[in-house]
């Protein structure tokens, strides 16, 4: 059997006396979608952040292809090399793009870093078409374009390198529903055509959904549910996963079936629950 593309054992991380993640583990298939789902201080961005880099975890383990992701690296070539296994695409790219900056400096920057022996040209343009802006985005200014060529333009960068994975945190949250759907399109389109694995970090069931293979359930750090997306969606286990369904409005919702999910989730046993494929 294949060595998954990421997995994460035993994730936990701590900030004071708060938990923030706890014993989380999870799989991630080559070319896969696993989406980690939770309201505000679930931990699921802060395991996101762990997976990329940002946040070091107290415990636990990554491993990429099989390979050991160490938490701290030196060197400018050994950060290079972690940078290209995974990326991260955040919810609002204007604070993570220089506003000075046009877009194709932007994809011609990053790949003379990554790439300094290869000519930038063809790859940017490559690039522009894949996230479907072309050639006359490219001088555009950040403020120049709108949320969602913004965040093709974040795309974009984040596969100039040709990570192995791809961490999409609430990438599409900031966006109206229109744009949200092109984006969407657009990373399934890219996800048939490539080896690319994507984590979804969101709160979105609704984007859960359409884009993810697999899903895990966070609350207070913890994963309380994890399975197949339809099944985890279709039939759900743990009342946290119900209360989360019951708050999505659709046609024939019922508010009041919040507050028997609340009541619940309440009584219902604190440790969690995993389900098994």
């Amino acid at each position: 059997m294949p060595e998954p593309l990421l997995h994460a054992d035993g994730l936990s991380r701590s900030f004071g006396a708060v938990r923030a993640v706890d014993e989380v583990s999870f799989t991630l298939r080559e070319g896969g979608s696993l989406g980690i789902v939770g309201g505000s201080g679930s931990g699921k961005t802060t395991t996101a952040r762990i997976v990329v880099g940002l946040e070091r975890a107290d415990a636990g383990e990554i491993r990429i292809r099989g390979r050991a992701r160490p938490a701290r690296v030196r060197g400018r070539a050994q950060r290079l090399a972690r940078a290209r296994e995974v990326q991260m695409v955040f919810q609002d790219p204007l604070l993570s793009l220089d506003p000075r900056t046009g877009v194709e400096r932007v994809l011609r920057e990053t790949l003379r870093l990554h790439f300094p022996d290869r000519d930038p040209g063809p790859r940017i343009r490559e690039l522009l078409d894949q996230v479907g802006l072309g050639t006359r985005a490219a001088d555009a200014l950040p403020r120049e374009l709108s949320g969602g060529q913004r965040q093709r333009v974040a795309l974009a960068r984040a596969l100039a390198v040709e990570p192995a994975v791809l961490v999409l945190d609430e990438a599409v949250a900031a966006l109206d529903v229109s744009v949200q759907a092109q984006i969407l399109n657009l990373l399934a389109d890219i996800r048939r055509r490539t080896t690319i694995g994507y984590l979804f970090i969101t709160h979105d069931l609704g984007v859960v959904r359409c884009v993810t293979d697999e899903i895990l359930v966070m609350r207070h750090g913890r994963v309380v549910e994890a399975g197949a997306t339809d099944q985890v969606l279709t039939a759900p286990e743990h009342p946290y996963t119900r209360l989360l369904l019951e708050s999505v409005p659709r046609p024939g919702w019922k508010p009041d079936r919040i507050a028997t999910a609340r009541r619940e989730l309440s009584s219902s046993q604190t440790s969690p629950l995993r389900r098994h494929e």
